[in-house]
């Protein structure tokens, strides 16, 4: 039987170097999807795993497992991430991975009311073009908020936990990141910037 998060953690901080290794190998290959998702490339994903598990281990002693292993371990990444993004010269999203690929289906439900030819949202080719304009044009926040949510399917709460913000601008960051997902639509369908009843105040 596998051993908790919560007991390796124990162990840990009891001074059981083996039992951290266990929960890097548990937990590596999701952050590291995290990661590439957020910065877009492979040598920035690596440094947000190595970085988040290095300050993890340097701060077990004050987990207090109020929270699960998981969601602190993905909130020190996302931090990391958001604060690699903040720091480096503007970098356009060059590759996605195999989940962001085949997101059609999430972003259609997202994009639900007022969408154009739903059909097409499903297209592989199509939603990764839409995805990659996107992702290019949101802020480091709005990005991070974003993949948490949509890719990620954390909750406002979480996202907020991660990003230091309360939950009211947390669904701020994530509105505009949507809005801004809707626009990169129509760049690729080619059709005029869309806009909701809301948004045109009708």
């Amino acid at each position: 039987m596998d051993v908790s998060d919560a007991a390796l953690v124990a162990q840990t901080q009891a001074g059981d170097g083996n039992a951290f290794r266990v929960l890097v190998e548990r937990h590596s290959r999701k952050i590291y999807r995290l990661a590439f998702r957020l910065t877009g490339n492979e040598a920035d994903a690596e440094d947000v795993v190595q970085e988040a598990f290095l300050k993890a281990y340097r701060n077990l002693g004050n987990f207090n497992g109020q929270s699960q292993f998981s969601s602190w371990i993905y909130s020190i990444a996302s931090n990391h991430a958001l604060d690699l993004l903040k720091s480096r010269k503007r970098r356009p999203v060059q590759s996605l991975t195999e989940e962001q690929e085949s997101s059609g289906p999430q972003l259609t439900n997202l994009l639900a009311s007022g969408t154009p030819d739903p059909e097409r949202l499903a297209s592989g080719n199509e939603m990764r073009q839409v995805i990659v304009v996107a992702l290019d044009e949101m802020t480091p926040q709005e990005r991070v908020a974003f993949t948490l949510r949509h890719f990620e399917g954390r909750c406002m709460e979480e996202i907020g936990a991660s990003l230091q913000l309360t939950t009211g601008a947390t669904r701020n960051a994530v509105f505009r990141a949507v809005q801004k997902v809707r626009r990169a639509l129509h760049l690729v369908e080619g059709g005029p910037p869309w806009r909701t009843k809301a948004e045109s105040g009708t």
